[in-house]
């Protein structure tokens, strides 16, 4: 295992003043104190590196209050005004992408190569959806009767509580921020309380861009229940979007039913990694650990359950086995790092637990599987073989540096077994055969599918899932739709 010792961030260079991006609430394009604060941990040295605002319920319906009298003005911007101020936002994150990586780093601990790439993909929904704003077009025909004319027109939806997880601090606000102000709609953003720094230093960034005051409104809080639940009871709110787990997914469904609030939910996965015979092993490995360790496992799109016919089998763990023990663990914000900590200490036990359960049932530890001593929520790149079917980690999200390997015979059996979960986000499929990888892609239960790469995700195509893996779609023109609703007109002329 190779361990990079943790080095003091006050200590780096480069190193970044956290501060400017604790000031308080952002609601109204103001910084709003609060009594109480919230401690931002860096988990590479379990250091405090900030103490950010902690909004109670008052503090929330006062970012509604701001949003609600931001809208007429931002829904009667021209398109190419809202695309314009898009497309600066765009260009002052690749301007800023060193700062803004080191800050992801810092409080998520993500490898700063990683990092640096979250910043770039986060931008893109910027660029995208200036371009998207600028294309949001009705319809008009004639009604199969002929009496009237029909008119379809798309109005923005109103208010949008946006939630978002610590994983990816930046991606995943632009990514429902950007197609929300390129509708027209106004947003409450609560980032989550582990990883606030990044939603606070990018409403800065949004306000020198030209978004005007109210339209992006940042709230974090120690409360997330009570403190979104009374957001959503507020008529004028029209719109949830959340990205986080399943649980608290269906949790926050109830929640928008009260008021009939229209939900895009984003939720777990456990995403199968299918390899036939026939793949081109060199490839399959370097998809394996894109999909697999991009932000050290801590993604709802990372393969999970690793399903390997058995004439490849011995080679492709071998070969993952070589690759993920030669990986540098230390501190996100070391260049040399490849795979940094996990989150908390309690995401590191349940990674430990789920793999001593698997071993509990027989299956091989052939890498990692002890957390190093020391200070920082470290896991090692692990590895598993044979993995029983019922093992927890075939049905629960990982989270973590963990790959279970298991063998399969028939295609027919393979896709029994990736389809056996309540999830249905990515999965990813290598073979030589491209009438074989779409045959088996047509039959798998996912939202997204990869053939013969690692990566699925892309600002231009619609990213979400099937089954409990969520509702709705973002990103692609699907992203602005979802803030949209369409308004038929009849007319008589």
């Amino acid at each position: 295992m190779n361990v990079i010792s943790p080095t003091p961030v006050d200590a780096m260079p480069g190193a970044v003043d956290c501060t400017p991006f604790a000031r308080g609430l952002f609601i109204g394009g103001a910084w709003r104190p609060t009594a109480g604060t919230i401690a931002v941990v860096d988990p590479s040295t379990e250091r405090v590196i900030a103490d950010v605002a902690d909004a109670g319920i008052e503090d929330a319906m006062a970012a509604v209050d701001a949003a609600h009298r931001a809208a007429p003005a931002w829904r009667a911007k021209s398109p190419r005004e809202r695309s314009e101020i898009l497309r600066r936002c765009f260009e002052l994150m690749i301007e800023r992408s060193h700062l803004l990586a080191t800050l992801i780093s810092l409080e998520n601990g993500k490898a700063l190569a990683d990092a640096k790439g979250e910043v770039a993909y986060a931008a893109e929904f910027f660029r995208w959806n200036a371009e998207e704003a600028v294309r949001i077009t009705g319809d008009l025909g004639t009604a199969p009767s002929g009496s009237n004319r029909i008119l379809v027109d798309y109005a923005p939806m109103g208010i949008a509580v946006l939630v978002t997880p610590w994983n990816f601090p930046a991606a995943m606000a632009t990514r429902k921020i950007a197609p929300a102000l390129a509708a027209g709609c106004t947003v409450v953003l609560k980032p989550a309380s582990e990883t606030p720094l990044t939603a606070y230093a990018l409403a800065e960034l949004y306000r020198e861009a030209g978004v005007p005051d109210g339209v992006v409104n940042v709230v974090t809080t120690s409360q997330p229940g009570p403190v979104v639940s009374a957001m959503l009871d507020d008529p004028r709110v029209r719109k949830l979007s959340f990205t986080g787990s399943t649980g608290i997914g269906r949790v926050l469904l109830a929640e928008a039913a009260r008021t009939v609030v229209s939900c895009a939910m984003e939720l777990g996965g456990n995403a199968p990694f299918v390899v036939f015979d026939d793949a081109d092993l060199e490839a399959a490995l370097d998809g394996a650990m894109i999909a697999k360790m991009r932000n050290a496992g801590e993604a709802c799109t990372a393969a999970n359950r690793f399903y390997v016919q058995s004439g490849i089998y011995e080679r492709f763990a071998s070969g993952l086995v070589a690759r993920m023990a030669a990986l540098r663990i230390g501190p996100g914000t070391d260049a040399a790092t490849q795979c940094g900590p996990m989150i908390t200490r309690k995401a590191v036990e349940k990674i430990h637990r789920l793999v001593m359960d698997a071993t509990s049932r027989g299956a091989d530890l052939l890498q990692g599987g002890t957390a190093p001593a020391g200070t920082g929520y470290f896991y090692p790149p692990t590895v598993l073989g044979n993995v029983s079917p019922d093992a927890l980690l075939m049905h629960e999200e990982i989270f973590g540096p963990v790959a279970a390997l298991a063998r399969f015979e028939t295609e027919d059996e393979v896709i029994e077994a990736a389809n056996d979960t309540e999830y249905g986000l990515a999965s990813y499929i290598f073979t030589g055969d491209m009438k074989r990888a779409l045959r088996v892609a047509g039959r798998m239960e996912a939202g997204m599918i990869a053939i013969n790469r690692g990566l699925v995700s892309d600002p231009a195509a619609p990213f979400g899932g099937v089954k409990q893996s969520g509702l709705g779609r973002e990103g692609g023109h699907h992203g602005v739709l979802d803030y949209l609703e369409p308004k038929y007109i009849a007319a008589s002329f």
